[in-house]
């Protein structure tokens, strides 16, 4: 199954690389250059239950990307949306549904940060030119099969206790961009 998506990703990179990426949906992205005039470059969530943790934001690795959660934060899109998936490697949370299930899909935006413990990354389909538009998950461990098959976007810099103690349905009050 690794191997299958694996190379799934790899054929999708090299049609998008042939044809060249537009940023529509449907082909991945490969961006280096940030949209915005002032650079995101943390974010912090505090838990409804109390404690909270932050993260690097990465726009130049991820710059849709950091750009669409960022607005979604600063909304006040994410405050009492649940963490739906807990498991002993990740925690995931961000979906409208609470299911797993909701949420937009827009074109992948791939690059080569590693999925070391306290990576962050978006949620994506089968599909690996798509990946949704706000769930979001860390990763509580070493994750590398997930190199180049899901946006990176940033790195824990603090609360990794937090996030271990994370369990299914525990609330977001809020998101604070910086």
């Amino acid at each position: 199954m690794d191997r299958r998506r694996l190379l799934l990703a790899a054929a999708a990179s090299a049609v998008a690389a042939a044809c060249g990426s537009t940023g529509a949906p449907g082909s991945p992205s490969r961006s280096a250059s940030p949209s915005r005039a002032t650079v995101d470059s943390k974010a912090t969530v505090e838990l409804a239950k109390g404690g909270s943790f932050s993260f690097t934001l990465r726009p130049d690795k991820a710059p849709q990307t950091v750009a669409r959660f960022a607005q979604k934060a600063r909304s006040g899109f994410y405050q009492g949306l649940t963490f739906h998936r807990v498991e002993n490697w990740v925690v995931q949370g961000g979906d409208p549904t609470g299911t797993g299930s909701g949420g937009n899909q827009v074109a992948s935006e791939y690059n080569d940060l590693p999925f070391v413990a306290g990576a962050v990354g978006i949620a994506r389909a089968n599909n690996p030119a798509l990946m949704n538009d706000s769930q979001f998950f860390i990763v509580k461990i070493d994750s590398h099969h997930l190199d180049g098959m899901y946006a990176n976007f940033g790195l824990l810099t603090s609360g990794m206790e937090v996030v271990r103690g994370i369990k299914i349905g525990d609330k977001i009050k809020t998101i604070k961009i910086e």
